[in-house]
Order: structure tokens, then C-alpha cells, then sequence
């Protein structure tokens, strides 16, 4: 191989297929031999390059391309936005199912007794006589946390009871069925632990009581409460509606549930 960068020319012999024609010799140098191979590799290159980017025979020869036009590009990037957005949606469903599952677990009054605590000890800071803040704080303390043992729940809606508690079929509780935007109120006062959209409840309100109760409001078009408010009995938090894929008409769910297990509500709700 060392030998043959050695030579500096070359002899072809040129051979006609004719007997009579004598064979010819062209003699040529090292250097013109590789400047001709270039330039003819050159030209085979960029002639190739042509036809397969601009002409139809790429089609032909790569069939399955990876090369992408404009429209596959601008398709690519709103499949990869899409991508990114449903990321986020299931992000957000997770966190929701979280605290959703959180929340149904809840079902006791340490909720009720915590944020008391932190109150007295504010309380204990401020000066007893000639403190407004105190008196509406006390106030406030007689209406969110000492109910009275008995509690009481009533009607959360005005609507007719379509399905009552079926617990065997899956039901926990009542349907209301009613005009969606109707008002919901709260059964009983308590601690919202959880205000959101879920996908298969849609808006979704759910308050701990004391004495270990839990109620929950389902498929509400619009909540007007949101997590760790104060809610007395009777007082509007939501609008009835239609959310949630198990869903199936214009109406609200309403469950009552005691120490982690649903209770009939026909069993506790005041009858008026």
C-alpha cells in the first residue's frame, strides 16, 4: 500500500477489440488521477442529492422516510403540546385522587379540634379586656366548634329524591333531582376538607363534622366553598349540576358517612 503512494505516474493501456487497431498507452500522474476521482465522486454526489431531495424516485427508493416536510413538523409540535398538557392534566388528577382519597379518610372531628388550638394559643397572647378581636373570635369558636354533641343534619337541597340508598347496588346515598344552578347547602356546619373537580364526580364538596361524620355533595356545576372554610348548617356552598362522567341528568349526590362506613341518610336527616 506504501509502495503504491510511491509512484508518482501511471500507464493505461488502452486495448481496441478490433486486431487491427494498435493498443494505446496513456500515461497519467498520481495527482490527476485522485483530482479526477474526486471530482467525478463530487458530481455523483450532488447529482444524487438532487434527485433524491427534489424529485419523486425518493419516494420510490425510501419509502418509509424519515424525512419530515413542513406539515409533519407543525403536526409533530401539536402532538407534542398535546403531550405536554395531558401530562399536566394527569399530574393534576393524581393530586386531586390524592386528596380526595385523603379527605374520605377524614372521616373523624381531630380536624375540628386542630385549628382550636392553634386559636387558643392567639387568644392566650392578647389582652383580655377591651379586645375586639377576642370577642369575634370567641364568637366565631361558639359557632364552628362548640356545636352541641347531638348533631342534627337537614335537607342539603330542595329537590325530589330520585334514587334513595342502595349501598347493595353501589349507591351511598341520596339523588336530588333538580334544575342545575339550584342552591346546595351544607347539612350540617363543619371543616370543608375537600372542594375540586374529579372526573368521575365532577365538583365535588366534601365537609367533616364532628362525632366523626363526613357528608359529601357530588356532580355540583360550580363550588362557592373551597378547602379548610367553616361552614354553618344551612349555608350555601355550591350550585347543583351535571359533572362528572357517572353522571346521568341534571341532579346532586349527597352521602352521609359515620366512623368511615355510609349511613342511610334517611336515618338522620331531619324530616320539615
Amino acid at each position: 500500500m506504501l509502495k503504491l503512494f510511491k509512484v508518482k505516474k501511471f500507464s493505461i493501456i488502452v486495448l481496441p477489440e478490433e486486431t487491427s487497431s494498435e493498443p494505446r498507452s496513456i500515461k497519467i500522474s498520481f495527482a490527476k488521477m485522485m483530482t479526477y476521482i474526486g471530482i467525478y465522486s463530487v458530481i455523483v454526489f450532488l447529482l444524487g442529492f438532487y434527485i433524491i431531495s427534489f424529485t419523486p424516485v425518493s419516494e420510490v427508493l425510501f419509502p418509509y422516510s424519515l424525512r419530515l416536510t413542513e406539515s409533519d413538523k407543525k403536526k409533530v409540535e401539536i402532538l407534542n403540546s398535546k403531550v405536554v398538557f395531558l401530562a399536566k392534566e394527569i399530574e393534576s388528577l393524581k393530586s386531586v385522587n390524592k386528596r380526595l382519597k385523603f379527605a374520605i379518610l377524614l372521616g373523624d372531628s381531630t380536624l375540628l379540634n386542630e385549628p382550636t388550638q392553634k386559636k387558643d394559643s392567639t387568644i392566650s397572647k392578647l389582652p383580655v379586656e377591651g379586645n375586639i378581636l377576642s370577642v369575634f373570635v370567641k364568637f366565631f369558636d361558639k359557632i364552628f366548634y362548640n356545636q352541641k354533641e347531638d348533631i342534627f343534619f337537614i335537607k342539603p337541597a330542595e329537590g325530589f329524591v330520585s334514587r334513595s340508598f342502595e349501598p347493595e347496588r353501589g349507591h351511598n346515598g341520596y339523588d336530588y333531582s333538580m334544575k342545575e344552578n339550584s342552591p346546595i347547602f351544607a347539612s350540617a356546619g363543619g371543616y370543608i376538607v375537600f372542594a375540586d373537580y374529579t372526573t368521575n364526580f365532577g365538583y365535588t364538596i366534601i365537609i367533616n363534622h364532628q362525632e366523626n361524620y363526613l357528608t359529601k355533595y357530588l356532580h355540583c356545576a360550580s363550588l362557592l366553598k373551597k378547602d379548610g372554610d367553616f361552614v354553618r348548617q344551612g349555608e350555601l356552598i355550591a350550585l347543583s349540576g351535571n359533572s362528572g362522567t357517572e353522571s346521568t341528568g341534571p341532579h346532586m349526590h349527597f352521602e352521609i358517612w359515620k366512623d368511615g362506613k355510609p349511613i342511610d341518610p334517611s336515618k338522620i336527616l331531619i324530616k320539615f
